[in-house]
């Protein structure tokens, strides 16, 4: 009797085991946000008539929030540098939604000119009197091998990704505490959380956000209703590539290649609003194999610098070949043709 209910409870085990493997082998974001997207609050619910601010709001990951956070009911503040791109999605949220003219605001932003953060808040709160969620998203992008880079493109790095975030999240910040609430998300990257061959200079700039935030979010202990959260994407179809910096800071990339083997821009952000919705603090979003690799880096290291040390020299070598670097990971290297 013993030896059957034994036999019992381990093929229970073997086969909750079973299940959870294929449950990762086909996830595409990690597990407390797969739990958050099937058990939580709807973003109908938790995102309604917020006000939501977007930087980087005219492609890509920002333009597709806004879309999404239209459907909902959410009032919008969208920025970016190109105004006629801001008009252009806001006419198209006004379409697709219930939303009225003085629900969203163009907002043009330049998060390199900290010196107009102040006036830019002021704006949004003049428009809408409160901020209940900064969604971080502008950046750029870097393809190019470390040796090849001039130095002020890993300047220009850091002043648009870490430190044009930073400036727009203190002067938000002061009023979320003097509200009492809101959430800061700020779109980081796989790269945050690891290395990445090309990407010395956009990596860094990533790990600087992954640091500060993680250091922001223990000094906010006493204001519970203030999350800080990091979002964490692997390869998601977006227009950072095409104004990703090179060796030069004027220099264009010369091959963008084809998106399409990436993770649908829908699918991430309604990822990215499931976890806005139930204040998740940090949300990984990647495809398979890309989303191993955020368990290996966090879990184990020595094993993750091994794979990536075989991936990352097969994609240096394609690189130089002159194939596209995001669609390479897999494909067999071709000489450039002379």
């Amino acid at each position: 009797m013993e030896m059957c209910v034994c036999s019992v409870l381990l093929l229970c085990v073997c086969v909750y085991v079973v299940v959870q493997l294929i449950r990762f082998f086909v996830a595409d974001a990690d597990f407390t946000l797969l739990w958050a997207a099937a058990m939580g609050k709807s973003a109908e619910t938790a995102l309604r008539r917020k006000v939501v601010w977007i930087t980087g709001a005219s492609s890509g990951i920002g333009e597709e929030l806004a879309y999404q956070l239209a459907a909902v009911g959410a009032r919008l503040v969208l920025s970016a540098r190109r105004e006629n791109e801001l008009h252009r999605v806001r006419r198209k949220c006004l379409e697709m939604s219930s939303l009225e003219d003085n629900d969203i605001l163009v907002l043009p932003l330049d998060l390199l000119d900290r010196s107009t953060h102040q006036e830019k808040t002021d704006a949004v709160l003049q428009h809408f009197s409160k901020i209940d969620v900064l969604v971080n998203n502008g950046g750029r992008s870097q393809r190019s091998l470390f040796l090849d880079t001039h130095i002020d493109v890993f300047g220009g790095l850091m002043e648009l990704n870490y430190l044009g975030t930073v400036s727009i999240t203190q002067h938000v910040l002061q009023h979320m505490i003097h509200h009492g609430d809101g959430v800061i998300a700020t779109v980081s990257s796989i790269v945050g959380l690891m290395g990445a061959p090309l990407s010395t200079g956009y990596a860094a700039s990533k790990h600087a956000l992954q640091g500060f935030f993680n250091s922001l979010r223990t000094e906010l202990a006493d204001y519970p209703n203030i999350t800080i959260s990091t979002i964490c994407p692997g390869p998601v179809v977006s227009q950072i590539v095409h104004n990703a910096f090179c060796e030069e800071v004027d220099k264009p990339l010369s091959n963008v290649g084809d998106q399409s083997h990436k993770m649908s821009t829908k699918r991430c952000v309604g990822l990215i609003l499931a976890g806005l919705s139930n204040r998740v603090k940090e949300m990984w979003i990647a495809q398979q194999p890309f989303l191993l690799f955020f368990y290996l880096w966090q879990y184990t290291p020595t094993l993750a610098w091994y794979i990536t040390d075989l991936f990352g020299r097969k994609r240096v070598q394609n690189f130089k070949a002159g194939m596209d670097a995001d669609a390479t990971y897999f494909t067999k290297s071709k000489p450039k043709a002379s």
